[in-house]
């Protein structure tokens, strides 16, 4: 696999192998739940079948520990680091994915009983309220200062560099459905 055939998951375990340091894939998993799952969406088997690619390639080394449950640990190498540094030199160009469940319910939401858009625009209000609170709750985390420990650097990152995305798109969100919602019982 070249580094044009690299998977953009694969530059995302090693860009946190190159942030956290030594990780287990499970270690990969905690990362990515507290942070990068918020906006990047993938199967999280990858961070256990991504990681022995990169291996193979030289972009990672992997060592087992000698002890208990022989977990496999991978770290970024010298060559990994050079591929993650060429591919963060070369903006992104292609178009923006947005795979809004709820967006495809409502497209389709003529096929439904008449009461379904209603209903879905309440339901995805909810779920956009309470990610924006959540989201809201970080913010308020990240004003108070940095935070350290194994981890953490990555939720840091989180909060500072993509954070404020979030809490646009949860608002837009949150506006969106509410106009739904209303269009609906008025209609």
């Amino acid at each position: 696999m070249s580094i044009e055939r690299l998977t953009p998951t694969s530059y995302l375990v090693l860009g946190l192998l190159a942030r956290e340091g030594p990780s287990t894939p499970y270690d990969l998993e905690r990362h990515v739940a507290a942070t990068l799952g918020n906006f990047w969406s993938f199967p999280h088997t990858l961070l256990y079948s991504v990681p022995p690619r990169l291996v193979a390639l030289g972009m990672v080394r992997e060592t087992r520990e000698q002890d208990g449950r022989r977990r496999r640990i991978f770290a970024i190498t010298p060559t990994g680091r050079q591929a993650l540094g060429t591919w963060l030199d070369e903006p992104a160009s292609a178009p923006t994915e947005l795979r809004d469940l709820g967006l495809l319910q409502l497209f389709f939401s003529d096929l439904a009983p008449a009461s379904a858009p209603l209903r879905l625009a309440e339901r995805q209000l909810a779920i956009h309220r309470e990610k924006l609170s959540t989201y809201e709750r970080d913010a308020r985390l990240e004003r108070g200062g940095p935070v350290s420990g194994r981890g953490l650097r990555t939720v840091e990152h989180w909060r500072g560099a993509t954070l404020p995305m979030g809490l646009l798109y949860e608002r837009a969100a949150v506006e969106f459905w509410a106009a739904v919602a209303r269009a609906e019982s008025a209609g």
